[in-house]
């Protein structure tokens, strides 16, 4: 899997993106030549969005970012950085829970792409608190959210309340 180009997928539900995601985006987008954001399903976890509109709101979240594309997945994430050829996994972690979650996802996934190099990229102390989920139940609840998600995805975020 040689290649010059430096590319790394960043995966997640993204439902919906939040400033938080769009920090560790902008980290990335300096350190690799080619970033894809993999808008993903979990099974363990039931969309407000509908994936076409995660995808949008990524898109418009990261327009700005001109090294960044964003698609959607359903499957194994290791599957899809064969077939893109990329061995850069990003995980954003905001604390002890998520480097414990995703150290052993990373341990189960090198079982199936051994090549795969995950590259944790720690939040800053503002974005710690903010998860989608937490973005959902305050909408859930009438609750303005947009100081916790990007600027350009605000107006799609208040539509959908």
């Amino acid at each position: 899997m040689k290649n010059d180009m430096k590319k790394c997928i960043f995966a997640g539900t993204f439902d919906p993106i939040t400033n938080g995601h769009k920090e560790i985006i902008s980290k990335i987008s300096e350190m690799f030549d080619e970033v894809l954001v993999a808008v993903c399903v979990n099974r363990a976890k039931s969309a407000k969005f509908s994936a076409d509109k995660r995808v949008e709101m990524v898109e418009k979240a990261c327009a700005g970012y001109k090294n960044v594309k964003a698609t959607y997945y359903e499957g194994l994430l290791v599957d899809l950085m064969k077939s893109e050829n990329i061995k850069y996994n990003v995980r954003g972690i905001r604390d002890e829970a998520d480097y414990l979650y995703e150290s052993r996802m990373t341990l189960a996934n090198s079982e199936f792409f051994p090549e795969m190099v995950t590259v944790y990229v720690p939040c800053n102390e503002k974005n710690k608190f903010i998860s989608s989920t937490l973005v959902r139940e305050l909408m859930y609840y009438g609750k303005d959210v947009s100081e916790l998600v990007p600027q350009e995805i605000a107006d799609l975020i208040k539509e959908s309340k």
